[in-house]
């Protein structure tokens, strides 16, 4: 158990004080340095309202104050900056580099030797000449330092994919033929 003294609070009902609440921070109020308040007449009217005899509105000789607004070159009141740099917080656009399009060229061929492979297998090998262009074209955005390697490797991979497929079902057909030439013929050749 724990003693109720340590916790700072006291059980004897005497030394309870009530807390006054906390006032909430007095906010500041704008008065412009040019309006002063116009005394009221003392013509028996009750202070708040209109003399019917008072001219009403602003008298005609008063002017407008001048707007104590900072001026600059923008009218909008963005400060002048030095030609060729942004303005303070927006963010600074870098352009990408350029895509190098022989990456480009490796990703397309190499799709096409895919959607080859349809043709009994052996349009795959067109994945062949994507993969080639890709190894060519990765080489290039290292000496250059263009953008587009993503693509070039997908063109590898997918080119060496395509290929393999193509000698497995290049494999695979030679191998019918083989087989199928071995087996005997039905065919009698006599009558």
């Amino acid at each position: 158990m724990s003693d109720p003294q340590q916790s700072g609070y006291s059980s004897d009902p005497s030394s309870w004080q009530a807390q006054p609440p906390p006032q909430p921070p007095a906010q500041p109020t704008y008065q412009d340095p040019t309006y002063q308040p116009q005394p009221l007449p003392d013509q028996g009217y009750q202070a708040g309202y209109p003399d019917p005899n008072q001219q009403q509105g602003y008298p005609a000789d008063q002017a407008y104050p001048a707007a104590a607004y900072p001026t600059s070159a923008d009218p909008y009141g963005q400060p002048v900056m030095a030609p060729g740099y942004p303005p303070p917080g927006y963010p600074l656009v870098v352009a990408a580099p350029p895509v190098n399009g022989l990456s480009i060229a490796a990703l397309v061929v190499s799709i096409v030797g895919v959607l080859g492979l349809c043709g009994y297998g052996l349009g795959g090998y067109i994945g062949i000449v994507g993969a080639i262009l890709g190894h060519v074209s990765r080489k290039q955005i290292r000496e250059r330092g263009e953008g587009g390697a993503g693509m070039a490797t997908a063109g590898i991979i997918v080119g060496w994919i395509a290929a393999a497929i193509a000698v497995l079902a290049t494999i695979a057909i030679v191998g019918f033929i083989v087989w199928a030439a071995q087996q005997p013929s039905g065919y009698d050749g006599g009558y």
